[in-house]
């Protein structure tokens, strides 16, 4: 039984991303995890719960025969499904669990091409609905200058994978673009701050597809929905109403094999 605790631990990690994250996320230290993997050691009875609360599945699953474990793992995904909408929407079925601690508003701040070298900020918000987690997003951005004004919407699906969260949106106008979203929190229990990287199409001065870091600031409850549509818009990088952790974020050297930000042009 050790010896399957240890192969069926193994296999769920192999799923969820770096160990030291999913170390973080449950609360456990990763030498006395490693310890786990090993199968130099068990978890006592508070630990096997935290961890089996984490993977979402039985304690006493995490000891039966390996074989019986992954057969197990692949019945609760379901079949396997042969029509393309079917393979599509299974990544993001099921995960009212998963994603319940993220709902709510956010303002999503990046760096767009569209509005040059100012920062970008658009309401989000995260609902269940239908068995699936949907995103909705409000874009309202103004210049004066030219007698501009963007209004886009965007609705959208997401998931969580390895910890991190996959935002796939479209935009509600006829031939609207997809934007793709990829986003982590630094800490489990802290989710005020998501960070990441925003991929989608500028409109002017011609489309073009471009890449540039995310942050998204979760919105206390007690911000009105006017209050938090007000404050949507493209503002100066050094305004006083940017908060120092986005700007901090957003300006920061880029740690991706992506083109590094603001506004990274891909083509």
């Amino acid at each position: 039984m050790p010896e399957s605790f240890s192969e069926n631990l193994r296999s769920l990690c192999a799923e969820h991303g770096s160990i030291a994250q999913i170390c973080r996320e449950i609360g456990i230290n990763r030498q006395q995890f490693n310890r786990y993997l090993n199968g130099s050691s068990l978890p006592a009875a508070h630990n096997l719960r935290r961890i089996a609360r984490y993977f979402s599945i039985p304690e006493a699953q995490l000891f039966t025969a390996n074989s019986e474990f992954e057969a197990r793992l692949e019945e609760a995904a379901g079949p396997v499904q042969h029509i393309p909408a079917d393979r599509f929407l299974s990544p993001f079925r099921g995960q009212q669990r998963n994603l319940k601690r993220y709902l709510g508003f956010y303002h999503a701040y990046f760096r767009t091409p569209s509005w040059g070298e100012g920062i970008f900020c658009s309401l989000t918000r995260f609902i269940e609905q239908d068995g699936y987690i949907l995103s909705r997003n409000l874009e309202i951005a103004h210049d004066p200058e030219q007698s501009i004004r963007q209004i886009s919407r965007y609705e959208g699906m997401v998931t969580l994978r390895g910890n991190r969260l996959f935002i796939t949106e479209h935009e509600r106008a006829r031939e609207g673009s997809v934007a793709q979203t990829i986003l982590f929190s630094a800490h489990r229990q802290q989710l005020k701050y998501l960070r990441g990287m925003t991929m989608g199409v500028a409109w002017r001065p011609f489309p073009r597809p471009y890449s540039a870091r995310a942050i998204w600031k979760r919105l206390d409850e007690r911000v009105s929905a006017r209050e938090a549509i007000a404050a949507c818009g493209v503002y100066p990088v050094r305004s006083p109403r940017i908060d120092p952790t986005v700007r901090n974020y957003l300006e920061a050297p880029a740690q991706t094999d992506l083109p590094e930000t603001p506004g990274s042009v891909l083509f």
